[in-house]
């Protein structure tokens, strides 16, 4: 059987029936669909890993606390705990060492200035008092027995003058008739001379004895003055020994009350131990300890409220103590006018500080979750109250009642106040009804 064959018509190409030029596409758009896809799927996959990765807990709504953040007026105070003491305290402390011998008064009585509070003995001080007596005595008899020799000596000078002023007189007036009678021959030259001579010698002895008793008396008196400064010197360490024996019987320096007053008779006591104090029994301060954290809110002046007996009484900063220990400074206040009555020392007072004056602000309660976080974080509850989630926020100035919002949360929301302590890992609580 033979093929039919048709023949190819004129003119045409062999082949051109059974060959299409085919155009290639670009490869790119394939790529970008993948990777998109590739994307989509990584997302996802991440959403749902850390959806399914987060920490959580579920927590029943009735056992937290959820407040709202609100605008309102923020009050600039704090609270503080201090302890009353006396505006003034003055302390007893032995001016010597010694033994207690007897107590004059209790614990907690009141005293008037000069009352005798306890006595003490001292041996030792006796005996210095004893040898500082004989002392000053041996040198007074010392002073005395030279004024006595000072006198005498005094006397004897004064005696060889009165002589020699007497010799010089009594040859003067020998010389002189001697003289008018040596040209009748009654008296010889040789005589006047030997007058001359003893006159001239009397003289001599005159100047000689003038001279020294001058100075024998400078001398004199400069020993007296230097004996009679030592002899001073003496009676005051004769006062002081008398004082420091005074002293043994140890008296109330002001009036006041007795406090922490505990010696026990026998007692040995050195100088500069403290016996007791003295407080002021009508006038008191509050000194309280603050946070590190206010160090640089507080100063002079600021004024402080204290309640009793639904009464307000108002006291002031007056004195703050900048060392730091344990994170904590000391502060004084004092009462203006009149403080309230019945208070005693080591009572507590709570007060409250003003720092700063009133502003509007944006605000949360005060709470317990403060402590957990110090303000850095908290749990914000969604619209439907079904879940609490963890958000950075940054919170300011704090009083009892409300702490004052700087960022991180709108007016409206709603936060849960109640202590973190058992969610501090946590990032969402599951509230449930």
């Amino acid at each position: 059987m033979q093929e039919a064959r048709i023949a190819p018509e004129s003119g045409a190409v062999s082949g051109q029936a059974m060959d299409r030029v085919v155009r290639r596409r670009s490869p790119w758009p394939r790529r970008a669909a993948a990777v998109s896809a590739a994307l989509a799927v990584a997302v996802g996959g991440y959403l749902w890993l850390g959806r399914s990765h987060a920490r959580s807990v579920t927590v029943a709504g009735a056992h937290v606390s959820i407040a709202r953040v609100e605008r309102g007026r923020f009050d600039d105070i704090i609270a503080v705990r201090g302890r009353v003491t006396p505006l003034h305290t003055t302390y007893v402390d032995t001016a010597v060492g010694g033994q207690v011998e007897a107590i004059a008064i209790e614990d907690g009585a009141k005293v008037e200035r000069g009352q005798l509070v306890v006595t003490l003995t001292n041996t030792a001080l006796q005996l210095d008092l004893i040898s500082r007596e004989a002392q000053i005595t041996e040198q007074l008899n010392a002073l005395r027995g030279l004024e006595l020799s000072q006198a005498q000596s005094q006397l004897e000078h004064e005696r060889e003058l009165v002589e020699v002023r007497y010799q010089i007189k009594r040859l003067t007036r020998q010389l002189a008739t001697n003289e008018a009678l040596v040209a009748s021959g009654a008296v010889s030259r040789a005589e006047v001379d030997d007058l001359k001579d003893q006159l001239e010698y009397y003289q001599a002895r005159l100047g000689v004895q003038t001279r020294t008793r001058a100075a024998a008396d400078r001398l004199q008196r400069d020993q007296v003055v230097q004996m009679r400064a030592a002899a001073q010197q003496l009676d005051k360490n004769l006062a002081i020994a008398r004082k420091n024996l005074d002293s043994l019987s140890v008296e109330a320096p002001v009036a006041g009350t007795l406090s922490a007053f505990t010696l026990q008779v026998g007692q040995s006591l050195a100088p500069g131990d403290r016996i007791a104090q003295i407080d002021d029994p009508d006038h008191f301060k509050v000194v309280a300890d603050l946070d590190e954290f206010y160090l640089a809110r507080v100063d002079l002046g600021q004024r402080a409220d204290y309640v009793q007996d639904s009464r307000t009484y108002a006291l002031t900063v007056s004195k703050i103590r900048p060392q730091v220990a344990n994170g904590q400074f000391q502060v004084e206040l004092v009462f203006v006018g009149d403080a309230p009555t019945g208070v005693r020392r080591g009572q507590t007072a709570q007060l409250r500080l003003q720092l700063g004056q009133p502003s509007e602000a944006l605000l949360v309660p005060n709470g317990a979750f403060y402590n957990d976080t110090g303000g850095a974080w908290v749990f914000v509850v969604s619209h439907d109250h079904a879940r609490a989630v963890r958000r950075a926020v940054r919170l300011g100035r704090r009083n009892p009642q409300q702490i004052e919002v700087l960022d991180g949360l709108t007016a409206g929301e709603e936060i849960v106040t109640s202590p973190y302590t058992s969610f501090l890992e946590m990032d969402r609580l599951e509230l449930t009804r």
